[in-house]
């Protein structure tokens, strides 16, 4: 019986994080989950993070006022995140472009396994303030 309440608080947090589009941090994903798992812990939601993110099921986006954020959306995508309010949005409209990997690989004579690209600055709600 035990097993199956572990199976469902972790199927319940991989969901979770599949649904969020504000790429949430643990304490976000265990406020999230509090109302339909009151029995839910945070050192799981940590627990199961970390599990994910070894599997390749999730991604670390950032480290945000030294909160880390994750993203189901696991292939490469570009991101924005507002200097003033934290948060974290998709740019699906962008693609990294190859060449980027291939000039850094040229320069650097390292080879490139994964690019991140993320934008900074204020999103539109902050900025018409």
């Amino acid at each position: 019986m035990e097993a199956a309440k572990q199976f469902r608080k972790r199927n319940a947090i991989l969901a979770c994080l599949q649904r969020a589009t504000t790429h949430p941090s643990a304490e976000m994903v265990y406020e999230m989950l509090q109302k339909e798992h009151p029995d839910i812990s945070l050192a799981t939601v940590y627990r199961n993070l970390a599990r994910f993110k070894s599997q390749g099921l999730v991604n670390s986006v950032a480290t945000v006022h030294g909160v880390e954020r994750f993203d189901a959306m696991t292939h490469p995508h570009v991101h924005f995140i507002c200097t003033l309010c934290d948060a974290i949005v998709d740019l699906p409209q962008m693609e990294i472009p190859e060449s980027l990997s291939a000039e850094a690989e040229e320069i650097s004579g390292c080879r490139v396994q994964n690019c991140r690209l993320t934008f900074t600055g204020l999103c539109e709600k902050c900025a018409s303030k």
